[in-house]
């Protein structure tokens, strides 16, 4: 049972990731949520009962890649074009 108020969100949850961290292995890359998730810093996750929920990392960079170009600046050094 979660201790924290509000709860947090259950596993099932469509904001699950929402939950509290309670354990944290940065140097491993991953961390153990309230809800008993297990997140992966690529934003994989291990759902309580062994299901899994792959790599979904957000789409926005890709969309703002092709609007941005680099080029030469002043100097030669690269600079962001708009």
């Amino acid at each position: 049972m979660c201790p924290h108020t509000p709860p947090c969100p259950a596993a099932s949850a469509p904001d699950r990731e929402a939950a509290h961290t309670i354990v944290s292995h940065p140097e491993q890359g991953w961390s153990l949520l309230c809800n008993g998730i297990v997140i992966f810093d690529d934003t994989g996750e291990l759902l309580p009962g062994g299901a899994f929920i792959a790599p979904h990392r957000p789409t926005d960079l890709a969309a703002f890649d092709r609007r941005v170009g680099v080029g030469p600046g002043p100097g030669g050094r690269a600079t962001i074009m708009f």
